[in-house]
This record gives structure tokens, sequence and C-alpha cells, in this order.
């Protein structure tokens, strides 16, 4: 197991669509060995979410770990460690709801995100289970900023009020951290 290094914005890996990943390797010891290393990244890093195209892996793979209590959302909903192989979200309610992202490969910045709060969540785990979630609010934000990775997209091609993206230092200088929904991965 490694950390691996997280490339930023720019990096041509994150403007890709990330390939699929084949049903014969999942359960492939290279598979597991990348999934472990995710993990360590994430933890290192600090974040709540991890695509595999952010650490330059072009494939359909992210992770998700949002405890209740984190800098991000206190009390609100978790989700454990989650392993996603080719995750589809399908869109279940147009109502929308804005939560300050941030992301690990666009260090430093901050941005205001406006995303569909009721989604249905399809993908494979390391066992080759399909998993079908519904999942709402904060967590639907998760998953979709962290899947946009796996169609080359970021957070900040979302932000349609380009005043409401600060540097780190200005958005906790300037923006009320208590009423001030936020989220990074």
């Amino acid at each position: 197991m490694a950390v691996r290094r997280i490339i930023n914005m720019g990096h041509p890996t994150l403007r890709k669509v990330a390939a699929p990943i084949a049903p014969n390797d999942i359960g492939s010891s290279a598979l597991n060995e990348l999934v472990k290393d995710m993990i360590e990244t994430l933890a290192d890093y600090g974040g709540i979410g991890l695509a595999a195209p952010q650490i330059n892996e072009s494939i359909r793979l992210a992770i998700l770990d949002v405890p209740t209590d984190t800098r991000y959302t206190t009390g609100g909903p978790s989700l454990p460690l989650t392993v996603c192989i080719n995750p589809e979200i399908t869109v279940l309610s147009d109502t929308t709801a804005g939560y300050w992202e941030g992301c690990l490969s666009v260090p430093g910045l901050r941005g205001w995100v406006e995303r569909p709060q009721h989604i249905r969540l399809e993908y494979t785990d390391l066992d080759g289970r399909r998993h079908t979630h519904e999942i709402e609010g904060f967590l639907a934000t998760v998953c979709q900023h962290e899947f946009d990775h796996l169609d080359g997209i970021l957070y900040v091609d979302r932000i349609d009020d380009t005043t409401k993206l600060y540097f780190d230092d200005e958005f906790t200088r300037f923006v009320d951290l208590d009423s001030a929904n936020h989220l990074e991965s």
C-alpha cells in the first residue's frame, strides 16, 4: 500500500472520460492494491471521497468515506467506506441545494455548487456484487462530485456564479461558516 500523489486541475487525466472496469478485473490483485492505495491516499490528504483519475488512473473507480461528524457536516448523514466500481447515477428529482465544494485536485479553492438532491446510485463492489441505493441531500452531492471526476468534470465547471469562488483563506474570512454547507473530496 502507498499514498499516491493527487494530480491537480490542469493535468489532462482529470479531463478524460475514464474507462469502465472490465468484469474480469473486479477482484484482481491489481485492483485490490489500487483500492488500498486510494484508501491510504484519502486518509493522508483528509478528504471524504477520491476518484481514481485524481491519482492519474483513468478508470471508473471511486471511494467514499463520510463520517457523521466531519469538518464538512456536523451530525449529518454518514456513509461508511464504500468502493464504487463503474458507478451510475440517475437523478430522481430536479430539486437542488447548494454546498461550498472543494476538491483535493483543486487545492486552495472553494466554490458554491447547486446539485440535484435525490439520486439513485448503482455500482459494483470489490466482490462483484451490484448495489442500488437511493441517496438524498449532502450524500447525493458527495456522490455527484466524485463521479463527475469519472467523466472529466471538476466542481469548478459546475459553478453558476463565479463570484462564489473563493480562495480558502478568503472563504474562511468572509463566509459565515455556521450557515455554510461545504464539502471537500
